[in-house]
């Protein structure tokens, strides 16, 4: 998987679609600073999930960006999505992989190096590892420390995706030390002091 180091960011959905989402979306996309746009929605239908997928998807699409689901590979077959990303607890990754023959698959690896070894054994477009700081978009079980970001790069060339609490304050630190992909969410949808796109643009 090619690495463009613009475009450093891995956006998160938030957990609600308001009627303003989709403009702010496509403001956001169109600074060309977004890799993957993943599309996180626990509390939806599967139909709801289809009607929002399709409207992001093309948006996506206009602006090359890497259309990935969390969580549901079915889904991300229905959708005809970029690939999906799978949590430890989601499906098996071989099983996915067949399923969703050659899309991108990524797998979280919380803050283990045995977990990150499977995922790149499994063949895993790319590994996530975090939380790096506290979030408030989910609840923090694992926390990360930045030396795993250096110690998997010593052994892999697979890109690496940081999640958790990150902020136009700490992104740089987490650049530095090697992540390739910043996984952000609450800075952009949930920030009391900028609109999405001002957000954003502070990730320089």
């Amino acid at each position: 998987m090619r690495i463009n180091k613009k475009k450093f960011i891995y956006l998160i959905s938030p957990n609600k679609i308001p009627n303003t989402f989709y403009n702010n979306l496509k403001l956001i996309l169109k600074t060309g600073k977004v890799s993957f746009f993943q599309l996180r929605l626990k509390n939806y239908s599967k139909n709801k999930k289809i009607k929002i997928g399709e409207k992001i998807k093309n948006i996506c699409k206009k602006n090359k960006v890497k259309f990935i689901i969390n969580d549901d590979p079915f889904l991300a077959l229905k959708l005809d999505a970029d690939g999906c990303h799978l949590g430890q607890k989601d499906m098996d990754i071989n099983l996915a992989k067949k399923l969703l023959n050659k899309k991108i698959i990524g797998i979280t690896c919380h803050n283990s190096m045995n977990l990150a070894k499977k995922a790149i054994k499994a063949k895993a477009d790319y590994i996530a590892f975090g939380a790096f700081n506290l979030s408030k978009t989910k609840k923090t079980k694992y926390v990360a420390p930045l030396k795993i970001l250096n110690k998997v790069k010593k052994f892999t060339e697979i890109p690496i995706v940081a999640i958790g609490g990150i902020n136009s304050d700490n992104y740089k630190n987490l650049l530095l030390n090697k992540a390739n992909f910043l996984a952000i969410s609450g800075y952009i949808w949930k920030n009391k002091k900028y609109k999405p796109l001002k957000a954003i643009e502070r990730l320089k």
